[in-house]
């Protein structure tokens, strides 16, 4: 499996952004109020993600790798990096939802009322997307295998 590449999340996260601000133009006005906790749910999967990956990690570098009980199953490892996989998708996209309507409210937080409140649920979406995607990222790093030493040459 190949790592996550950023430009890709960044390309979702364009479109997301680009589709949402189209629809938000046209449908604002029936859109319910954004609450500050709309994007509130992303903050406990990154943290979660994130323990994960500290844990992870301090089993990979102390060579805690295998099937005891207190070592870290591979298959766990690997789930692990399909869950980052996943993650890295979904807070990208729920960024580039939460920056594409940013994107409409701000010049219009002058003159509706509604705009202005709901751009602190969207700042808080939007930054909720984009620590999903960081603590994403961390997780799939933390899960590579250690490096192994070069074999010695036989004689």
């Amino acid at each position: 499996m190949k790592p996550t590449r950023g430009r890709d999340l960044v390309a979702l996260a364009a479109f997301a952004a680009a589709v949402t601000w189209i629809l938000v133009r046209s449908f604002y006005g029936s859109l319910p109020p954004v609450s500050v906790f709309a994007g509130a749910s992303l903050y406990p999967v990154a943290a979660i993600e994130l323990i994960l990956a500290f844990v992870i990690r301090s089993r990979v570098d102390e060579h805690r790798i295998g099937a005891d009980r207190h070592q870290l199953h591979p298959i766990t490892a690997a789930r692990a990096v399909a869950l980052a996989k996943a993650s890295s998708l979904v807070g990208a996209a729920s960024a580039g939802v939460w920056f594409g309507l940013l994107v409409y409210l701000l010049p219009e937080r002058s003159s509706v009322d509604a705009a202005q409140q709901d751009t602190a649920g969207t700042l808080v979406g939007l930054i909720g997307g984009i620590l999903l995607v960081a603590a994403a990222m961390w997780l799939e790093h933390c899960c590579k295998t250690p490096d192994e030493p070069p074999d010695e040459p036989a004689m």
